[in-house]
Parts: C-alpha cells; structure tokens; sequence
C-alpha cells in the first residue's frame, strides 16, 4: 500500500469514527475524497480534500468538519504537523523518519515497488496497432503500439488480468489486392519481367520473398490459372506471410500480442447475427432509410432500406448501418460483433486507434454501450510521428513502398530509444522524432537523461562495491533534509503507477521519471563544487553508506519505472 492510500486508509477510519460517535452523519458519500500531494509543496507532504467533499451532506461547513478531522490526524505515527488552508483544505506534513521508512520500504520491496491491487483482477482487453496485414510496420504503426503494449504492462502492474490483442482486419478489398500484388511478384520469381507495378497494387519490395515462397510451392502452374482459382488461395498464403512479418517487427520492438483475432473468423462465426440480435432484442436495429449525405442532390442519392443501429440514443449524429442493402454485413457490422466478442470475456475495453479513425469513435462506443449496457470502451486516438533527421524530414523508403518501417528505426537508433521516445508527449498530439536528436547526450533528451541517472548510480554501487561498502548497513539518520526531500519525490512513484493505470494514460510514467531523474542529477551535481556533498567520501564510510542506500533506491524506482515502459535501464553509458 502506497503512503497515499495509507493516509487514505487513516482518513476514512477516522470518519468512521467520527460517524459511529454521531459527530457525523452516517454514510457520508466518500468516492471523490482524493489525499495527493499539495499543488504547492511548501504547504506539507499531503493534502486532502475530505472536509471540503463532505461538508455540504453533513450539514456543515468545509473548516468546522476540517476541525472535527485535525485532533485525529495530528496523532497520526509519523505526522508532523497539521493544518486548515482555505476553505477547509487539509494539509499535513510528515516527519523525516517517513521518508527514512519509505527508503527502507523500497529496499525490501524491490521490483515489486509500485505494483498495486487496485485493479482487484478485472478483465481489461487492450486492443492496440491492428494495421491491415498488407505489408510490414511502419512509423506510423509505433507510436500506437508502444502506447498500448505499456498501457497493457501498466495494467497488469495495477492488478487487472490483461489481454493484449490484435484485430487483423482480413476480410476486406485490401487484403484481395495484397493477393493480386502477391501473385505478380509470383510471376516475378518463376522470371516474368513484369514492368512497373500497376497503379492500385501495393509496390514494395517486401513482397519479393512471398512471391518466391510461392513459386517454390506452386510452380508455373498459378500463372495462367484464372484468378477465382488462385486468388483464395494466394490471400491465405500472403496475409498469413505479412502476419509473420508484422510479429517480428513488433517483437524488434520488444510487443508481443496475446491473440490474434481475424475479421474473416468474426463473420464466419455467426457473432454479427448474435449482436444484432441482441441489439434488435432492446429496441436498438431497425430497418429504414438513411437522410441523403450532406452536400449531394437528391438525384445523386437513392434511398435505399437498410439495417441500421439507432446510435443516435447513444449521442451519434446518425444512425448507423449494420448490413447493407444486398444483406451482406457493413464493416461497422462486423465490428460492432467482433466487440461483442471481446466482452464476452472482458470487463472493459481499450482500443488504441490512429488518427484515421477518429471518426468512427462515437458510433463504436455506442454499440458496445448499447451491447453491454453501460460504458466500457475507451478509445485512445494515437496522432502522427514525424520523422526527422538534423531538423529535415526523412525520405520515405521505396523499398518498404513509400514508408518508413519500425524495423529499420528500430535498428538504428535501438529498442529502448523508441519506446522512450514515443512516451514523452500525450498520444494526442503530434510527436516529432528526430533521429540526431533521440541519441544525442543532453538534458534536452529525456531517454538519455533518465538512463544516464541510473548507469550513474550503478557506477556509484560499483565503485562502493570495491571500497567494500554496502547499502544495507547504512544509518540512514545521518541523510539530511536534501537527501529526504529526493525520497520524498520517489514516495510519489506508486501512486503516479495507479493514476496512470486508472487514467489510461502510460506516458505519466515517462513524466515522473524525467522528474525525478532532474532532481537526483540535481543533488549529485552539489558534489561538484563541495566534495563534502558527494555520495561517496574517502574516509566517510558511514555516510557514504547512508548516501549510497538513497541512490540505490533512486535507481530501483527509475528502473521499475522503466520497466512498465518496456525499456531497459542501463547500468552504463555507451
């Protein structure tokens, strides 16, 4: 249990306390009572809103209530000093032996520093890169999927039961056209010159070895088969190929999906009739007609009867589609069963989408809303990386066919360097990744600024080692008030864990991280000019001791953090 929710723990005892001695009302509405740091940290270690949420039902004002609440806190093990802000606000500050115990705290808890229970084991699926498997991950696929593959680490660190899944969008004209690509590089392989590749099939040369792997299979005798005979078969042998290919880019990425799921097995397997049934059953599919588009005469529309979804009940600005007027199922149909199917074995949903979908968030939502019956998805919209090098932007590659792959960026500039770098800003807004930039040796680059904390620190350990120092043995009263405030901001670390996790929101970790990395670097840099401010002294070994026990549990908390990013901490820098 983090100290946050310690307090918490000792916040509603109290008001049960005070509740059973008729002081308060009983069963006080407490779900938006918070204990988190103050705004300012001048104003103490915790703050909590308890007298200002439960003022108004109690019948009472924020500071008498705060009143009632301080006699209790002040006796607190641990609490220093506790006092009335502003309207009713509580403020309290922990003495130093605290922070000595949190210190002892991360030391005995070690990796396991920062996992929490909050989650209680609910099932959360966590969708995320789903490209349409027609060709290899390219920059534009990455940044969603380490959003995702993070946001599933963090989950699972928080205590829910995670599944990571991938949704291959295989049922569509786009995977006939992989086919029809596939089998001219066929033909290419048995020593047809085929020319340039024809406008509306993809181009990369990444289709080169399935055309030989076809060759090998089938010889010449696919070449003058008609396409009804070959074109089944070639879809399966290439999406199945690209598959291969999109799990190991991902896997140079360090993302591995617990399952694959197939558009085509989704409507196959009967589970667009059982949502639409299901939603026909509450009144929510009927058949009917569509308002001509915005913007076309009437002569350019004809009003065809359709099955539609009324997620116009759920804030859409339409109604939507289910199947089209031939009876086959609209792409939203068959999403629409594919997410029934996920709740079927989850409790909630999250789904890692590119900018490209943002339009079809809302309707979404209201059909797992409607299927459900309440609110379970949460969809994440990923926008763009721009890729530069020295400030200009990068040309695209004609051999992966006009993109950029995951796996040649990867190989440049490393695993770690990426999955960093693609959390430092909100998935929401635009990242610029700049090659000289994500490598270079400066503060400016919160990769290395974060990684060179640790690699210093494993340095610092290493030269204890060989003077025959040991952080274990360390009086940890001889740390003073500097040395405490940086435990102090450590402290922090499992809570920011179970806000992000709750949030959804993994690059709150990169942020505390780059944080807290600035205020050790900050103490080390003391060292500069007092060599009585080092952490390790010549002739000093009870306080180098003290000095490297607090580095030790800075580097264990960074490299937990880095940890839920999927990156490595580094013990040195190269």
């Amino acid at each position: 249990m983090s100290l946050f929710a310690t307090f918490t723990a000792h916040v509603n005892r109290i008001l049960d306390e005070l509740s059973a001695s008729g002081a308060l009302p009983p069963e006080l509405p407490r779900g938006n009572i918070t204990v988190e740091p103050p705004r300012d940290a001048s104003h103490g270690d915790l703050s909590t809103n308890a007298a200002m949420v439960l003022a108004k039902p109690a019948g009472t004002n924020p500071r008498a209530l705060a009143g009632l609440l301080v006699p209790e806190l002040q006796v607190i093990a641990g609490v220093a000093e506790v006092q009335i802000a502003g309207p009713g606000f509580i403020n309290l500050r922990l003495d130093d032996g605290v922070w000595r115990d949190e210190l002892r705290r991360i030391a005995s808890e070690g990796a396991r520093y920062g996992l929490s229970d909050i989650g209680n084991g609910r099932r959360v699926n966590v969708e995320y890169v789903s490209a349409n498997p027609t060709g290899p991950m390219h920059m534009g696929h990455c940044r969603g999927a380490v959003v995702g593959d993070a946001l599933a680490t963090l989950l699972a660190a928080a205590g829910f039961a995670v599944t990571k899944e991938y949704y291959v969008n295989d049922a569509g004209s786009q995977v006939d056209t992989l086919a029809r690509s596939a089998h001219l590089r066929y033909r290419e392989a048995l020593g047809e010159d085929i020319g340039e590749i024809p406008e509306g099939l993809y181009p990369g040369d990444y289709l080169k070895p399935v055309g030989a792997l076809l060759a090998a299979e089938y010889g010449d005798r696919m070449v003058a088969a008609p396409e009804a005979e070959w074109l089944p078969v070639f879809r399966e042998k290439t999406v199945a190929a690209m598959l291969d290919l999109i799990r190991h880019d991902l896997s140079l990425l360090g993302v591995r999906h617990d399952l694959f799921s197939s558009e085509a097995d989704v409507v196959a397997s009967g589970a667009a009739d059982r949502a639409l049934a299901a939603l026909e059953a509450k009144g929510l599919a009927y058949e009917g007609i569509l308002e001509a588009p915005k913007g076309k005469a009437p002569e350019d529309w004809e009003p065809v009867e359709l099955t539609l979804f009324r997620s116009t009940n759920f804030g859409d600005d339409q109604d939507r589609p289910m199947k089209k007027s031939d009876g086959s199922w609209t792409y939203f149909g068959v999403d629409t069963a594919y997410h029934l199917q996920k709740l079927e074995r989850s409790d909630e949903l999250i789904n890692i989408w590119g900018a490209d979908h943002s339009g079809t968030v809302k309707r979404t939502q209201a059909a797992v809303a409607a299927l459900a019956g309440r609110e379970v998805l949460d969809v994440k919209i990923v926008q763009m990386v721009q890729l530069l090098r020295a400030g200009e932007p990068v040309k695209m590659s004609k051999r992966a066919g006009n993109f950029v792959t995951l796996a040649d960026v990867v190989r440049e500039v490393g695993k770690d360097v990426v999955r960093f770098i693609m959390l430092t800003k909100r998935p929401d807004t635009m990242l610029d990744f700049d090659f000289a930039r994500v490598v270079e040796a400066s503060k400016d680059n919160p990769v290395f600024y974060v990684q060179y904390a640790h690699a210093r620190i494993c340095s610092l350990k290493r030269k204890a080692a060989e003077a025959g120092l040991q952080a274990g043995d360390a009086d940890l009263d001889l740390l003073d008030a500097e040395e405490l405030a940086l435990v102090r901001h450590a402290s922090h670390y499992p809570r920011v864990v179970e806000a992000a996790a709750l949030a959804h929101e993994p690059h709150r970790i990169a942020f505390f991280l780059y944080d807290l990395a600035a205020a050790f670097h900050a103490l080390w840099n003391r060292g500069n000019d007092d060599p009585s401010r080092r952490f390790l002294i010549d002739g000093e070994p009870r306080l180098s001791a003290a000095r490297l026990a607090l580095a030790s549990a800075i580097a264990q908390v960074i490299g937990n953090g880095l940890a839920l990013m999927g990156v490595e901490a580094a013990e040195e820098m190269r």
